[in-house]
């Protein structure tokens, strides 16, 4: 099981990266999408991304 969410906190982070780079215009993949150069999606980005550290250390820490 602590592998399971330790893999939703890597998903969380990668995620949240693509958002900060979307958001900040630094990734334009994939060209019609709507969070191209969008400020507020890098601050959500940011957001998941600590979320997924959070989620992966916790996950880390915790012993059966």
């Amino acid at each position: 099981m602590r592998i399971v969410i330790q893999a939703i906190g890597i998903a969380a982070l990668l995620m949240g990266l693509l958002w900060i780079g979307q958001g900040t215009g630094l990734v334009m993949w994939p060209s019609s999408s709507f969070m191209l150069a969008q400020g507020q999606w890098a601050v959500y980005g940011a957001i998941l991304a600590a979320a997924g550290i959070a989620i992966f250390m916790l996950a880390r820490k915790r012993r059966p």
